[in-house]
């Protein structure tokens, strides 16, 4: 099965679904076994892998390694069109449609659409909704774009659905790396109850009871990060 195929049963069964978001800009290849002993026996269900600033040499090298340790999907999470390799199962392929910068609506995946044309990986069109979390984001300084306010849950959704109508097969709703606040509860409810597609939801989100809040308000993913770098014994003390 592709994996937006699992992923989209997955939203049709309200399974949940969760990941952990690898900065390669902070992980070295020799690294990804211990990191992938650490999730062994957690409910983690993906990697993603990508970072708003990176530009190393060694991201096919993690990925393979992610890969063959975890033994779980791994999708990238490109913070631009240069962080692309054949060797994960697929890419999120992002249109940040909170802001109004050309360069990540369209520009961006221009410059990658001829290394895409020429790999196996399966693309899934992405809707990227960064919303305001108490702090600026590192996507706010590099997409040089203001995120959709926290207490307008309703416009977030009709962008959210916008975008399902312009042809996205995934909604990720994006607090930012290190955010203050996670994406509120209720915006969550919201955008789920306006959207067909499955619903990704991540940044700001430090323990279990938030994962499965968020969850419960209707996300079918959700994404940590920061929380399990600054914690490797994340999943144990939850």
């Amino acid at each position: 099965m592709k994996v937006y195929d699992s992923i989209f049963t997955a939203y049709q069964n309200q399974q949940s679904l969760l990941a952990v978001l690898i900065d390669p800009e902070k992980t070295q290849p020799e690294q990804g076994a211990d990191l992938c002993q650490r999730l062994q026996g957690t409910p983690v269900t993906h990697l993603l892998v990508g970072g708003s600033t990176f530009e190393g040499p060694h991201l096919e090298e993690l990925v393979t390694q992610l890969k063959h340790e975890s033994g779980l999907p791994v999708l990238l999470f490109p913070g631009d069109y240069a962080q692309i390799t054949e060797a994960a199962d697929g890419i999120l392929f992002l249109s940040l449609l909170s802001g109004r910068n050309p360069e990540y609506l369209i520009e961006q995946q221009v410059k990658a659409a001829p290394l895409l044309q020429h790999t196996s990986l399966e693309v899934i069109p992405t809707g990227y909704l960064l919303i305001e979390s108490g702090t600026e984001t590192a996507v706010q300084r590099v997409s040089g774009t203001q995120p959709l306010a926290r207490n307008n849950p309703q416009h977030v959704a009709m962008t959210a659905l916008a975008g399902q109508l312009l042809g996205k097969k995934l909604m990720y709703l994006e607090a930012g790396s290190g955010a203050q606040h996670a994406v509120p509860l209720e915006m969550i409810a919201t955008v789920a109850q306006s959207v067909t597609i499955p619903l990704i939801v991540g940044g700001g989100i430090r323990s279990f009871a938030q994962i499965q809040a968020a969850h419960q308000a209707g996300a079918t993913m959700v994404v940590i990060g920061t929380a399990f770098e600054e914690n490797p014994n994340f999943f144990k003390s939850s």
